[in-house]
């Protein structure tokens, strides 16, 4: 039983570090090295690494292997797809998400607020919240797309909300969109999160521009 769970296990293990940023775009990945971290054999460790290249999260350098990074074209293209995904879920969810889950969302902002002047932790906290909504579209499909995209975020090398003022900014154009959640308002909803990824890319682009200067 154990053996059969151990490669899903290894794979999850590595997707998560990736996602939570103990490995950075560029950083080199080596199969012992994850197999003493993770306590795993290095047979699970070396498919996980395998199916982390076909999905292209991983790239190879020569012998080695090292998380991917995204070029402009790369980021742009994920933009694009996210924004369209997004808005739809949040459409969906201003005709599917209960109270419930519209309170969970405004607490959510409230408990972020307290997190603007760590970027790294308000960015795990951003996707928790972008993650309620696409639960609360109640479309499996549109959920799994989603994942994936998410799992791309994490080749970014830097979180748009390091940029000064952007956690504030973003806080509020939250808020913009669970008011429409909460006012059943679907085109609102996806015009909302619209704008808020369009402010996102646009953060990002200043700061590889040298515009915007990231914080700590």
């Amino acid at each position: 039983m154990s053996g059969k769970s151990e490669p899903k296990d290894a794979y999850d293990l590595i997707l998560n570090a990736i996602d939570e940023g103990d490995y950075r775009p560029g950083e080199r990945l080596v199969e012992s090295e994850l197999a003493e971290r993770f306590g795993v054999s290095r047979t699970p460790v070396r498919e996980a690494l395998q199916r982390l290249e076909t999905q292209s999260m991983l790239a190879r350098d020569g012998r080695s292997l090292m998380v991917a990074s995204l070029d402009h074209n790369q980021m742009a293209e994920l933009y694009e797809v996210r924004s369209e995904l997004e808005g739809l879920a949040a459409a969906l969810a201003a005709k599917h998400a209960s109270d419930e889950e519209i309170r969970v969302l405004y607490s959510m902002i409230e408990k972020d607020l307290g997190l603007v002047d760590e970027p790294q932790v308000l960015a795990r906290a951003n996707r928790r919240f972008h993650s309620q909504i696409h639960l609360a579209s109640r479309n499996r499909y549109l959920i799994r797309q989603l994942e994936m995209v998410h799992r791309f975020m994490a080749l970014l090398t830097v979180t748009s909300l390091s940029a000064e003022g952007r956690g504030e900014e973003s806080l509020d154009e939250h808020k913009v969109i669970v008011d429409a959640i909460a006012n059943r308002e679907s085109e609102a909803a996806d015009a909302a999160v619209k704008k808020h990824l369009s402010s996102a890319f646009e953060t990002r682009l200043k700061i590889d521009a040298g515009e915007m200067q990231p914080g700590d």
